[in-house]
């Protein structure tokens, strides 16, 4: 039987086996608050890639350390980080996963000592330590460490880069209204909001020429915020950008109230991909082979992220194609077993 879910997939000249993404999810795990990978990150990394996981997404990645959600996230802003993370995509390609680094930058939802930067003064809730409006010159020297990034990744070996523009961290914060009061050439229209992210994806693409996709939160919960269908408009600028996948997920730029249902965010993936004609990635609450399968036979999407099944189930992939009737080839130390 063919399957949408097992047909590869190719951007740029990189071809992922099947269209099932591992998500990128935090491990807090840095445990010498320094951001380089430890045996854990080696450990529930490969698993997965044994298991056959098509691509697989490294957790959000700092930029600059007051760029950390916390003092244990994996960090890229050092040439130190370089060689654990060569080793780590050495490994996930030695078992045939593709291989992919989200970079990201926490702006206001840092819980970190010290001075944390947002595109306004405005803390996230009132637990959160309210940080100090970026400069102009603040900003540049952020873009700047986006594009050291993006160069430690290639230097790395990762096929595919992600910029982390959702769950309220720094681009989310300069994209939304309701985080963005700026009233300089960074805020106010929506091209001003956006300006950020588009210096940014202008600057990482002089020393990055693979894939490039980008996470947003396509609906902030708020009756002031954005839905998807503002997105489109992003969307279709980060396509003349030449960014090949929106992967989509919500919320967490303000505090709001969520109803999580099965696959609750994939109608905002397939808005976007309908209004901007950009290829999507559907994430949250994706759990079986036939759900994966139909949000791609009736193109909502074009890849599957799977975040917390896959913490379940290092094993997924072989799930799914079980619950499809499919054969898909086991590693050879586990064929009597598969």
């Amino acid at each position: 039987m063919k399957t949408a879910l097992f047909s590869p997939y190719t951007v740029k000249g990189v071809t992922l086996k099947n269209r099932i993404v591992m998500s990128p999810m935090c491990m807090y795990s840095s445990h010498n608050e320094d951001g380089k990978i430890e045996d854990w990150h080696m450990t529930h990394y490969v698993s997965r890639a044994v298991g056959q996981v098509g691509l697989i997404m490294v957790e959000a990645t700092a930029v600059q350390p007051q760029g950390r959600i916390s003092p244990q996230d994996l960090g890229i802003w050092s040439n130190d980080h370089v060689a654990r993370l060569q080793e780590l995509t050495r490994q996930l390609k030695s078992h045939g996963a593709k291989t992919a680094i989200q970079l990201a930058h926490a702006g206001r939802k840092a819980m970190l000592e010290g001075t944390i930067y947002a595109p306004s003064a405005l803390a996230f809730n009132e637990k959160m330590k309210t940080p100090v409006e970026m400069s102009q010159a603040d900003i540049t020297e952020t873009i700047e460490a986006f594009v050291a990034g993006a160069r430690r990744a290639k230097e790395a070996g990762f096929d595919i880069i992600e910029l982390h523009g959702a769950h309220g961290y720094l681009i989310n914060e300069f994209l939304s209204p309701l985080s963005n009061k700026r009233e300089d050439n960074y805020g106010g229209s929506t091209e001003n909001r956006y300006r950020f992210l588009r210096e940014v994806i202008d600057a990482v693409q002089v020393v990055w020429d693979g894939p490039l996709f980008v996470r947003v939160s396509a609906n902030d919960y708020h009756p002031e915020g954005l839905t998807a269908e503002d997105y489109v408009t992003y969307a279709a600028w980060m396509k003349e950008q030449g960014v090949d996948l929106i992967d989509v997920s919500s919320g967490a730029v303000v505090p709001a109230r969520i109803e999580a249902y099965p696959g609750y965010q994939v109608g905002f993936a397939e808005t976007i991909k309908a209004g901007a004609g950009i290829d999507t990635g559907a994430v949250g609450l994706i759990t079986s082979g036939l759900q994966a399968e139909e949000i791609l036979r009736n193109e909502r999407a074009d890849l599957i992220f799977v975040a917390r099944e896959l913490l379940r189930d290092p094993y997924w992939p072989r799930t799914a194609a079980k619950e499809l009737g499919v054969e898909i080839e086991a590693p050879k130390q586990y064929d009597r077993g598969w």
